[in-house]
């Protein structure tokens, strides 16, 4: 074979190959082809709300949550009555720190016990006789003053009961800061009373931890968003059955948000 047929089958051969590659890209019409349809966009987040979050509901009884699957099985705080759980994959139980959680709530439960008995009675000193005798005058004076030492005891047992509640409200203070990035479920008698939002956590409006207090307001602030005396913005859950009690609560850290929930504190621990 001549050099010249040579090329002349080269260049035959790259005609067609560019001839092939131009019908790929034209339709039978001699249009260009579409490019491949995009994906479908991922469905959205689930927004966080009184509605409930990850098949967690407000009232929901707790072995029913559990059954749900999205909470770790063992409790990480059972303080004031309360058991509280972790979402999956949430910090385990610190022991020690439950360890006093229970001290305390021994101390509380046996203080409260000692200041019900020491409560002063009808009766404990019945009234002087009309005629009363120099006898009924020792034993009235008697009678006071047993009744007046025993007061001042109790008393005193009322102070250190209070001190405790104030240690009470430090640990709850305490419990909550563990968990308010992390997100945790409270259960009472009356089943979940709090849902605290895990990390990522969205409301319908997009408010969650770092929104700025400006966009909390900005997405709450005609709905009866309010500073509450704890230091939380607060609003009450809108509308639907057995919302009655329910509330927001938005936890501040400067500017902006450090966490939020949904309580019920009319729904008691013990």
């Amino acid at each position: 074979m001549t050099t010249t047929r040579i090329r002349r089958t080269v260049g035959t051969a790259l005609t067609v190959a560019l001839l092939v590659t131009g019908a790929a890209a034209c339709d039978s019409d001699g249009k260009t082809a579409a490019a491949p349809a995009a994906t479908s966009a991922s469905p959205a987040p689930e927004p966080f709300g009184a509605a409930g979050y990850r098949g967690l509901k407000p009232g929901m009884a707790k072995d029913a949550a559990l059954a749900v699957g999205a909470l770790e099985a063992a409790p990480v705080s059972l303080l004031n009555g309360c058991t509280d759980f972790v979402y999956k994959g949430g910090p385990a139980p610190d022991a020690a720190r439950m360890a006093a959680e229970a001290a305390l709530q021994a101390k509380i439960d046996e203080l409260e016990a000692k200041a019900q008995a020491g409560r002063s009675t009808p009766g404990a000193v019945p009234p002087l006789p009309s005629n009363p005798t120099l006898q009924d005058l020792k034993a009235h004076s008697a009678l006071l003053l047993a009744e007046t030492e025993r007061m001042k005891a109790n008393q005193g047992t009322l102070e250190q009961l209070a001190k405790a509640t104030d240690e009470l409200k430090a640990a709850r203070a305490t419990r909550d800061a563990a968990f308010l990035a992390t997100g945790r479920a409270g259960f009472g008698p009356e089943g979940l009373r709090e849902l605290v939002a895990p990390a990522g956590a969205r409301t319908a409006e997009g408010i969650g931890a770092g929104s700025t207090v400006e966009a909390l307001r900005q997405a709450y602030g005609d709905k009866g968003l309010e500073l509450a005396e704890s230091g939380k913005y607060e609003m009450p859950v809108e509308g639907g059955r057995g919302t009655q009690g329910w509330k927001y609560e938005f936890t501040l850290d400067g500017d902006k948000v450090g966490g939020l929930a949904v309580a019920n504190r009319g729904m008691y621990c013990s």
